[in-house]
């Protein structure tokens, strides 16, 4: 059964990744689109709390790490998506299976087979061929950087997520403490990004006063002077999000409940191939060979890892 919760995680993860490319390229807050999401979350959590009749615990308050976790990963794949080329970024951000399988060896002997092993080694052949390709370049590095920070933010969160289960942590009360805690971390982003648009709107009205073009006061009031979507329309799209992104975290924690950490992992970052496969179809985001090899070498080690582990 935790084979059938992990597919179906990849599914909605792959979803929430294709919405967060999309509304990437969107003028609109990030953090305000995140707030939306994870509040969204919390709503759902709340509700399912409710009709299960669950309780609160003081192992639930695991979610506040999860959360955490969770509030790293999401703004660094966010931001991959938005400075960097999305197949990269969607290629590294599916390698968390490999950190929690090596970090669940340790800590908690599950024990990596031989097979885990060859695996792991294609998994990182591709990523170096990804990395080595001629369409990477120092101006588009920056998208692998995030990349790399959100994948072992995710990672974390499995872990985390794994040991709520282990501690036999109360499913719904444990997310939606992860949900509020990554709530609270995007709304006060976005407090600090009212304060800097504030600012941004004072210099350009000192510009317009002196007579001089209010882009060219300041680097950064271009981009105060781009329209950008409402606040509650962002919010309202966030909250949309949210819908795959909270089904897949409780899909997720109800496959770690049933199966080895590492291996449930691996199959939830199959929902890159959606990823990827929206870039190909719908951005029409064209691949060099030796890109496209890397990318279909590290897929081929998340499955080889799935089919023989």
């Amino acid at each position: 059964m935790w084979l059938v919760f992990s597919l179906l995680a990849a599914v909605s993860f792959g979803l929430r990744g294709t919405f967060y490319h999309w509304t990437s390229q969107q003028q609109l807050n990030r953090n305000m689109l995140l707030c939306g999401t994870f509040f969204m979350g919390v709503v759902i959590c709340a509700v399912c709390m409710g009709f299960s009749g669950q309780q609160w615990t003081n192992e639930a308050w695991i979610g506040v790490q999860m959360g955490l976790f969770s509030f790293a990963a999401n703004a660094s794949m966010f931001k991959g998506f938005k400075v960097g080329k999305a197949s990269v970024v969607a290629i590294i951000t599916a390698l968390p299976a490999v950190v929690v399988g090596i970090v669940a060896f340790f800590i908690w002997n599950e024990r990596l087979t031989y097979s885990q092993l060859v695996a792991f080694v294609i998994i990182i052949a591709g990523i170096l061929l990804v990395r080595y390709s001629n369409d990477i370049t120092l101006h588009n590095l920056q998208g692998a950087q995030w990349g790399l920070l959100a994948l072992f933010m995710f990672a974390g969160n499995d872990l985390t997520g794994k040991y709520s289960r282990m501690l036999e942590a109360p499913l719904y009360p444990t997310l939606l403490a992860m949900f509020a805690t990554g709530t609270l971390c995007f709304g006060l982003w976005r407090l600090r990004d009212w304060r800097t648009e504030a600012a941004l709107k004072r210099v350009v009205q000192v510009a317009s006063v002196e007579g001089s073009h209010p882009a060219a006061a300041h680097p950064a009031a271009r981009t105060a002077s781009k329209p950008q979507w409402r606040d509650g329309r962002t919010f309202l799209v966030g909250m949309g999000v949210g819908i795959t992104n909270a089904v897949g975290m409780m899909l997720i924690l109800s496959a770690f409940e049933l199966g080895k950490a590492g291996l449930v992992s691996a199959i939830v970052a199959l929902n890159v191939l959606l990823v990827l496969l929206y870039t190909r179809f719908i951005v029409k985001e064209r691949f060099t060979r030796l890109e496209l090899t890397g990318m279909l070498t590290a897929f081929a080690g998340i499955v080889f890892m799935r089919l023989f582990s």
